[in-house]
C-alpha cells in the first residue's frame, strides 16, 4: 500500500487517560478530548433513536449543529461532541430502553 500522507500516529502525545461511564459501561478517554470521540473509538456508534421514526442516530457533524449526537448527562441532553470527558462522568445514551435505566 502507498500512502502519500507520512503516517505520524505513532508520534502523537496523548494527555492523561481518564474513565467515564456510558451506559453502565467504563470507557477510557484522553482529558481535551471530546466524549463522542472516546465513544466512536470505543465502538460506541448507536447513541439515540429519533423520537419520530425511532432511526439510529450518532455522531455526524462533530461540530454541535446536527444534533444527533445527543446523550444524557445529569438528566439533560447534552451534545456528545461538544462535552469534553472527564473523570467520573456519567453519560447515557437516549436509545429506546436506556431512558428508563
Amino acid at each position: 500500500m502507498i500512502r502519500l500522507v507520512p503516517n505520524h500516529a505513532a508520534r502523537v502525545q496523548r494527555a492523561r487517560s481518564v474513565t467515564f461511564t456510558f451506559d453502565d459501561e467504563a470507557i477510557s478517554g484522553f482529558v481535551g478530548e471530546t466524549v463522542a470521540t472516546a465513544l466512536q473509538r470505543g465502538g460506541h456508534r448507536l447513541l439515540r433513536h429519533a423520537p419520530e421514526d425511532g432511526g439510529a442516530r450518532g455522531a455526524f457533524c462533530c461540530m454541535g449543529l446536527c444534533q444527533e449526537c445527543l446523550v444524557q448527562v445529569g438528566g439533560r441532553p447534552v451534545e456528545s461532541c461538544r462535552l469534553l470527558v472527564s473523570a467520573d462522568l456519567t453519560v447515557t445514551s437516549l436509545k429506546r430502553g436506556a431512558q428508563s435505566q
